[in-house]
């Protein structure tokens, strides 16, 4: 009888011993692991002041092709076709050191514009003392007829690109002003014809003078680019003729650019 009370409190010992480790395993096993805390993440932020702009483009270079017109021009002059001007500039860019999109770009350049007129003739070579626009409707009338302004123009810009380090593909805008000297201003007539359409001499005549001509501008300008290629807008301040030589009117151009090296 002892010897099976013996055996069995070794038989209950090992088993619970036994118990006891497999419970120890299985609560290792279980047990999930501890995530480690997540550190805070650092800024992303740009530093734009320690940029290298040493191979960017700046826009040293640019040509505008645009539509003119007079605006506030009264009914009685009869301003018709397609009136252009064509512009050319050299620019220096100036880029604000703590944030190099910004830059100002500053230049000089010549400005030209051309403006057709049906069946009227402008005589800037007249002796009087306002403009004269003599309506030809109805008589002798030149075929084409057209003044032409030049002016020689400091241009002077905000501007924002988007990618200072890669501006001849970047996203760029520029607001700012032109100031102009007139160096000529001159009409042109080619072919003259009678009030039927029929012509009645094969010739061109041209008249040069300022007279009639604020020969200082001022006007307002903004552009939008994409890389080399833009639209561009202006609408000069100033009125274009002197007070009382003429109708206030202001000029206005708008068109596309190519600008870049």
């Amino acid at each position: 009888m002892k010897k099976h009370f013996v055996t069995a409190i070794a038989f209950l010992a090992t088993t619970a011993a036994f118990a006891q480790k497999k419970d120890s395993v299985t609560t290792s096993i279980v047990k999930p692991a501890t995530s480690p805390t997540p550190t805070a993440s650092t800024s992303n932020k740009k530093d734009w002041s320690k940029v290298s702009l040493g191979r960017r483009a700046n826009d040293h270079f640019m040509f505008q092709f645009g539509y003119d017109n007079w605006a506030q021009a009264p009914d009685s002059i009869h301003i018709s076709g397609w009136n252009r001007s064509a512009n050319f500039y050299f620019m220096f860019d100036f880029p604000f050191k703590t944030d190099p999109r910004f830059s100002v770009g500053a230049g000089l350049g010549i400005g030209t514009s051309n403006i057709f007129f049906n069946k009227q003739w402008v005589r800037l070579a007249a002796n009087a003392p306002t403009l004269a626009f003599s309506d030809e409707a109805q008589t002798d009338h030149w075929k084409k007829f057209k003044v032409v302004t030049t002016y020689l123009e400091v241009p002077i810009e905000l501007r924002f690109a988007l990618d200072p380090e890669n501006t001849n593909n970047s996203w760029k805008f520029a607001v700012g002003a032109k100031v102009g000297l007139m160096l000529s201003a001159h009409n042109k007539g080619k072919t003259r014809q009678n009030s039927f359409g029929q012509t009645i001499g094969n010739y061109t005549m041209k008249e040069s003078s300022k007279q009639y001509f604020n020969t200082t501008k001022l006007a307002a300008t903004a552009r939008i680019s994409k890389g080399v290629f833009g639209i561009f807008g202006q609408y000069q301040i100033t009125s274009l003729l002197k007070s009382g030589a003429g109708p206030s009117m202001f000029p206005y151009s708008f068109g596309i650019q190519l600008s870049g090296l």
